[in-house]
């Protein structure tokens, strides 16, 4: 069941649904809050402590909640309302931005408070992050939704373009000013959550068992095609991520400053509109698997560039390359995961998918960090994507049906 307006029951345009629209005004809001604090807690850790691995223990507190708790977010956003789960975490987050501003205004020059708040940050977006995933088909019809996966994440994408670029002009005027626009924004989220209205939802009343705990488990395992997709996208970008070590880029490599960080680390995102934007126009309809592994050996082949650029128009074109082809990515794993997955389950496959995600996104962080403190930034970089084009060629071999993938609707 799907919370539709009468007049759009049919549409398959995502935004003729008002409530979807609402639901998006609130991940863009809040997105563009976090990215906002991303850049303003990178410069910030930096700043203070000077130590690359500081960069990856960032990420890898954002992460852990949602790797520990991956068993119990999923199971509760199948069981509990995907609407009120969202407004909760994002109230939780929205403390979390005010105690940020509290720390930077008292000037305290230890570093672990920082690291405290983004455990409870972490926390909040691995309860989030799954119900809000699982509550878009509920809000859509099926012929809409594929559109709605589309929306979403050029959504996100035009938010990792502006918003990092609006974090570091924030942060340069003063760190208290950035974290309190981040603090708005997760309120005006808040407020959008509410206006979505009340959204039909199964009632799946199962018992809690360890089955039932297991079952995004035990169906990611069963689709060897989702399997493929998801853990290709966990290896390639927990190897080639180099997000983390942009504050490096940034200061000591190519001397852009806080501005000039944000710049770079809008790279990805404007090239992730492009194609997504590419995407929305001429959608991939055939040979979806080649495609992918394409990409993600692009994806690697960039990030060398960028590892070894001492340029910041071609480190910016480099980045924007990346972004390009990680959204290719992203568009065939998530339509595979929206469209495939039931929805008694669809929280449970989508708290596993978000870990996954995690792992590449957090936990890379942390691996770039440790590696950049040991072999420093650029070797970093470069061994990475130079991993990632690697994983693209096993991963061709070893999932066959994925190589072989040819619709993204269906099990043809």
């Amino acid at each position: 069941m799907t919370a539709l307006d009468p007049p759009a029951l049919r549409s398959s345009n995502a935004l003729q649904h008002r409530p979807y629209v609402f639901y998006l005004a609130a991940l863009g809001s809040a997105g563009f809050a976090v990215q906002i604090m991303s850049v303003a807690v990178g410069w910030q850790v930096y700043d203070l402590t000077r130590n690359p691995l500081d960069l990856g223990f960032v990420g890898l507190a954002q992460f852990m909640p949602a790797l520990f708790l991956v068993l119990v977010t999923g199971l509760i956003a199948d069981k509990f309302n995907r609407r009120l789960i969202i407004a909760l975490c994002l109230f939780v987050e929205a403390l979390c931005a005010v105690g940020l501003l509290i720390f930077t205004v008292s000037a305290f020059k230890q570093v672990w408070p920082i690291f405290v708040v983004l455990v409870g940050f972490g926390t909040a977006r691995a309860f989030m992050n799954p119900a809000a995933d699982a509550l878009a088909p509920n809000l859509l019809p099926k012929n809409a939704l594929a559109h709605g996966i589309s929306l979403n994440s050029m959504t996100w994408q035009v938010i990792t373009i502006t918003g990092p670029v609006a974090g570091g002009l924030l942060y340069g005027i003063s760190g208290q000013f950035a974290y309190g626009v981040a603090v708005c924004l997760m309120v005006l989220a808040i407020a959008c959550v509410v206006l979505v209205g009340r959204v039909p939802q199964e009632n799946h009343a199962q018992e809690t068992n360890f089955s039932t705990l297991l079952a995004g488990f035990k169906f990611i395992r069963s689709e060897q095609i989702v399997l493929g997709a998801i853990s290709l996208d966990l290896f390639a970008v927990l190897l080639g991520g180099a997000v983390a070590l942009l504050p490096i880029y940034a200061r000591n490599i190519l001397e852009v400053g806080p501005w000039g960080l944000g710049l770079l680390r809008a790279g990805p995102g404007m090239g992730a509109i492009v194609m997504a934007l590419w995407l929305s126009k001429f959608p991939i309809r055939d040979k979806a698997g080649v495609i992918l592994f394409l990409f993600v050996a692009g994806f690697g082949l960039c990030t060398v560039v960028f590892g070894l650029s001492k340029s910041v128009p071609l480190s910016i074109v480099a980045l924007a390359l990346m972004g390009a082809c990680d959204m290719v990515s992203v568009y065939v794993r998530e339509t595979l995961m929206q469209l495939w997955t039931p929805d008694n389950v669809r929280g449970r496959v989508t708290a596993v998918n978000r870990v996954f995600i995690g792992a590449s996104n957090e936990l890379g962080e942390f691996r770039a960090g440790v590696v950049a403190a040991w072999i420093g930034a650029v070797a970093a970089v470069a061994v990475g994507g130079a991993g990632t084009m690697a994983v693209a060629f096993l991963w061709s071999r070893w999932f066959p049906e994925l190589l072989g993938a040819r619709k993204l609707d269906g099990r043809s």
